[in-house]
């Protein structure tokens, strides 16, 4: 795989997480600050300022240029955290007769960033909504009482959320919402299995939200795997084992296996410009169609940025792309063990990230062990940060975010279950327990980003259902 491939296509096609932490993949885990080259294509959002022709509200003498002058410096304060969003237009609306009535008429941007300078310009609110466009209003204290309607417009179908606060800084993390919903219409992912991935439910996905998705045959896989070199695959198992605090069961030749799977997953994805893959790996490695298990591969496809999602589940495969564009953090795919008599809920699975805050993040550390449902293969016993508030997420039916949240207690070193297990500390285990559907699997994500979800789900047009 060229180094030219991984940096201006690879790389640049999707990772919206690194990108938005200006970094890129190097080698074969590690992540540098990332130049112009390696930048995924600008998200472009219009930038529009509203105001009504005789100002009242905040007060009749306001200065409106000065007013966007100084707006326009606030963001150039954030540039670093819009890194990959360009901004355009930055027009002063006073009349709904002047503002564009269509995407078309705006340019077509993937989004608008909205400040109404003065109250009283909810019409001209209303006609930016309804283009279909992606509408973030920022609202300062004292701009205006305009945001009082957002709720409104949303409940007429309208995409549009409200950043009624003092804090610039919102604004960025906004924008990565809009530009979530870029990357997930620019994402390729490969399903692995020994059938294709079913039609209408791929049709389904790319129509909802976006993303092509490419079945992969076994053959494919191990012809692929076939072709690396035995030097390459020892190198890859050097490099697990020098960074492990120890191995317990698994063998050199395992490991080294497992490292010659993570290659030729990457060649594959390089081959279809993808930027997630999901395997049906506990079927396939039982059927002898899998070489190794992809554990070791998965993690380090998370650490730098892109999707390495186990079992064929695309659901979670979309809640970890989701999270991974909108907040540059990998996820932690678990199945979940409840304990109502200590309120916790206990996430365990063979596969985890090191690097849980996200590509730049210092790696936690791990044990390299066996899978252990067949005491096969390699995979990670990472002990992840005691103290750490995290979500619980998983998208269903291409409509709804299964969301909670949960403190990490413990990391459990029992014999029983998956390798990486982590304790958390829930609201309502009970709840949870009483009503939990829609399969077993649920996403981990360091961080509360519960607020954060539920303004991308008004932009997306989705449901969040709040799980306990």
């Amino acid at each position: 795989m060229s180094d030219e491939y991984t940096r201006r296509e690879f790389l640049g096609a999707a990772a919206a997480g690194l990108a938005s932490a200006g970094l890129v993949a190097k080698g074969l885990g590690q992540v540098v600050a990332a130049g112009p080259a390696a930048d995924p294509p600008d998200t472009r959002i219009r930038k529009v300022f509203l105001a009504k022709p005789v100002p009242s509200w905040p007060k009749p003498d306001i200065d409106l240029k000065d007013e966007m002058r100084r707006i326009d410096a606030e963001l150039e304060r954030l540039s670093d955290q819009l890194r990959g969003i360009r901004f355009e237009g930055g027009e002063l609306y006073r009349t709904p007769s002047e503002v564009p009535t269509t995407a078309e008429g705006l340019g077509r941007p993937d989004g608008l960033l909205v400040f109404n300078l003065t109250s009283g310009v909810t019409g001209m609110l209303e006609v930016l909504a309804a283009s279909g466009l992606p509408t973030v209003l920022y609202s300062q204290p004292f701009s205006g009482h305009d945001w009082s309607r957002v709720p409104a417009l949303r409940k007429a179908g309208h995409r549009i959320i409200c950043l009624a606060t003092s804090d610039y800084g919102e604004i960025a993390g906004a924008c990565r919402l809009i530009r979530t919903i870029r990357r997930l219409k620019e994402t390729r992912i490969l399903y692995v299995s020994n059938g294709p991935y079913g039609e209408k439910q791929a049709a389904a996905i790319r129509e909802r939200l976006g993303p092509t998705v490419v079945s992969v045959s076994p053959d494919r896989l191990n012809a692929a795997y076939r072709a690396v070199p035995e030097s390459d695959a020892k190198a890859e198992a050097r490099e697990w084992i020098d960074n492990a605090a120890k191995v317990v069961e698994p063998s050199e030749q395992e490991i080294a296996d497992s490292g010659r799977l993570y290659l030729a997953l990457r060649r594959i994805m390089e081959e279809e410009k993808a930027q997630a893959v999901t395997i049906n790996c506990l079927g396939l490695f039982a059927q002898k169609l899998l070489p190794a298990y992809p554990c070791l591969a998965f993690c380090k496809l998370n650490n730098i940025g892109l999707a390495g999602v186990c079992e064929g589940d695309m659901d979670s495969t979309l809640t970890q792309l989701i999270f991974t564009y909108a907040f540059g953090v990998p996820g932690f795919v678990s199945d979940p063990v409840i304990d109502t008599a200590t309120n916790t809920v206990v996430h365990a699975h063979c596969v985890s990230a090191t690097r849980m805050d996200g590509p730049d993040s210092p790696p936690a550390p791990y044990v390299i062990r066996s899978h252990l449902e067949d005491n096969k293969g390699a995979s990670l016993q990472v002990r992840m940060r005691v103290g750490q508030v995290i979500t619980m997420a998983k998208l269903v039916d291409l409509e709804t975010m299964l969301i909670s949240t949960g403190t990490i207690m413990d990391n459990p070193d029992l014999d029983r279950g998956c390798r990486t297990k982590i304790t958390t500390r829930v609201a309502d285990a009970r709840r949870l327990l009483n009503e939990y559907g829609h399969g077993l699997h649920r996403v981990i994500f360091y961080g509360d980003r519960v607020n954060a979800i539920r303004h991308l789900a008004n932009l997306m047009k989705l449901n969040v259902v709040q799980e306990m």
